[in-house]
């Protein structure tokens, strides 16, 4: 009797062991499959893709055909992508909302974003509790729960950026990310084509009254350049009563003193220097394998020249005809190292001149 139980349970082993085998089985089949199916999936997009760029359509449709592969195909909940066309950051396509459009394309300029384009790599944000929001997020509060954001660089000219968005906290952290590097690679192939050239060309463009190209020289064909050397200088600086001109006297003389200051500085600064117009009243200038100490030296000069320009007005917005100016500039000066963020320098520097008191004009040495 005993030993026909023992047999019996000796079998119950072997039958329970032989289910838990065949199960595991048959889930790896299942993964497998899975497996398969995806890599189907991620072909037959990469297809999709391939004959959307090179089908006979304008930028603006190869974008969004684009974006509704992705969106369709992957079940992304918001994909946007937003160009820069030379003057202003502009959606070409989006399935959010219009009303949340004016956030998200302005992500340029939030700080959670700033190391992704100064690095040219993607960033994944999320919140962890239902109650948080996102870091960019403004009236579309809840919305979206987590984002991947990937910046858009054509022959290092960054051009904008493509961004998805989850409905869900963590919703990214297991996609596949190789499929989403081909999704940007396609962006930028769509917008490296003969049509968008002159939107590139008008960013890269030489400034209307300083003559001087814009700064997104420096940080493309210029820095091969810059980085032929350990370390370099760089200094920018801001006309700190530009505004004022502008505002009380008018804004063609405060052109005239943009050209004024210019011309000093290029009649002085070596060909292998690189002398760009950075933003509004802010004008940078990389000192290539020079360093600080002299760079100060030779800018204490620039200063006292530019500073003695005396600068005929036109009439005021009035009719009203006002003394001569003379443009007044703090300056903001470090050292650049080749390899690091060139676009993490100037960020810093200008962070400087944005921050001090509206009167200072010195020579600061970050």
């Amino acid at each position: 009797m005993l030993v026909a139980v023992i047999i019996i349970i000796i079998l119950l082993v072997f039958t329970i062991v032989g289910l838990i085998l065949y199960n595991i089985s048959i889930h790896k089949k299942l993964e497998q499959f899975n497996n398969t199916n995806q890599k189907i999936t991620s072909l037959n997009v990469l297809q999709d893709f391939m004959d959307t760029v090179s089908e006979v359509s304008t930028v603006d449709q190869k974008i969004k055909k684009i974006n509704d592969i992705l969106i369709e195909r992957y079940d992304i909940k918001y994909s946007t992508i937003v160009i820069y066309n030379g003057a202003e950051y502009k959606v070409k396509a989006s399935n959010v909302e219009q009303k949340h459009w004016d956030t998200l394309r302005t992500l340029q300029n939030e700080p959670v974003f700033r190391d992704s384009i100064e690095t040219a790599t993607p960033k994944y944000i999320t919140i962890d509790n239902e109650g948080e929001k996102l870091p960019y997020q403004r009236m579309e509060f809840g919305r979206a729960k987590s984002a991947m954001f990937f910046p858009l660089y054509v022959d290092n000219i960054y051009i904008g950026y493509w961004i998805i968005e989850g409905s869900k906290p963590h919703e990214f952290d297991n996609i596949d990310t190789t499929i989403l590097e081909v999704v940007k690679n396609n962006i930028v192939s769509v917008l490296r084509t003969v049509e968008n050239q002159k939107i590139i060309e008008n960013i890269v463009r030489e400034d209307k009254f300083s003559g001087l190209k814009s700064v997104e020289y420096l940080f493309g064909t210029a820095r091969n350049v810059i980085d032929k050397y350990p370390t370099s200088t760089v200094c920018l600086f801001k006309i700190v009563n530009l505004q004022k001109i502008n505002e009380v006297i008018s804004r063609k003389t405060g052109n005239t003193v943009i050209t004024e200051v210019s011309e000093v500085l290029k009649d002085n600064l070596a060909e292998e220097y690189f002398f760009v117009r950075y933003m509004g009243p802010k004008f940078a200038i990389v000192f290539s394998g020079i360093d600080t100490a002299g760079v100060v030296n030779f800018m204490k000069d620039m200063k006292r020249e530019i500073e003695k320009l005396q600068i005929e007005p036109e009439e005021d917005y009035r009719g009203k005809k006002h003394r001569v100016v003379s443009p007044k500039i703090n300056i903001a000066i470090t050292t650049y190292y080749k390899g690091t963020a060139l676009e993490g320098v100037t960020a810093k520097l200008e962070e400087y001149l944005d921050n001090a008191e509206p009167t200072e004009n010195n020579i600061n040495c970050l």
